[in-house]
């Protein structure tokens, strides 16, 4: 059986083909249109109490930080372009970046402090492909929170247990710290933040 090859697209092609208006998220991966899956009510409740606490927390600092809706966070090799679940902006380095105004498209460090990945059925963009692309844009710090332990065991142990794994850009590679049950959430973007991963997974309706 012959397998037709999927049309790649560029990065400019996927833009401008992105539909904002029909309230679906698109990724481009490897210059491949992936449709991203609807979520579930427990994985919005996450990104949604995530997204709560470290606004607050940003509020409480006068940081100069945001939430947007819909950012694409693209890497300086590819042609990829991600949306995540839970994306922090630095206001002020906005202003450098050329695809800012016209495509909300980030990808400098210095308009990313953090990005976070909410697991679901497609874990392993989320450790493997994404985790190497954002250290490549050079994000100093990443979170996967796998409320449901859907990742695999060579990232979240054996038994599979909710895991919390934090990213650190250290020398310009990825140092991993994970967190579970009562641990408390150790950020080096936010040093007092007052979470643990126990709290971001019942937000899921997770028990642990």
């Amino acid at each position: 059986m012959i397998q037709a090859l999927r049309k790649l697209v560029t990065f400019d092609e996927f833009v401008a083909k992105y539909p904002d208006n029909t309230g679906k998220r698109y990724e481009l991966h490897d210059g491949v249109i992936v449709e991203m899956p609807q979520p579930t009510g427990d994985h919005e409740e996450v990104v949604g109490f995530l997204a709560f606490e470290i606004t607050r927390e940003c509020i409480r600092l006068n940081l100069p930080y945001f939430i947007p809706k819909t950012v694409l966070v693209k890497p300086p090799e590819g042609e990829s372009a991600y949306s995540p679940d839970v994306l922090i902006l630095n206001r002020h380095n906005l202003v450098n970046e050329p695809l800012w105004k016209k495509e909300s498209t980030v990808s400098q460090a210095e308009s990313i402090p953090l990005v976070v990945e909410v697991v679901s059925s497609n874990w392993r963009d989320d450790y493997l492909k994404k985790a190497a692309d954002y250290e490549a844009v050079g994000i100093p710090e990443y979170w996967i929170v796998d409320y449901a332990a859907l990742g695999g065991r060579r990232f979240i142990g054996n038994p599979k247990q909710p895991t919390v794994s934090l990213y650190t850009l250290i020398e310009g590679e990825y140092q991993v710290s994970q967190f579970q049950g009562s641990d408390r959430i150790i950020s080096p973007l936010f040093p007092e933040l007052n979470l643990t991963a126990e709290q971001i997974f019942q937000a899921g309706g997770y028990p642990v």
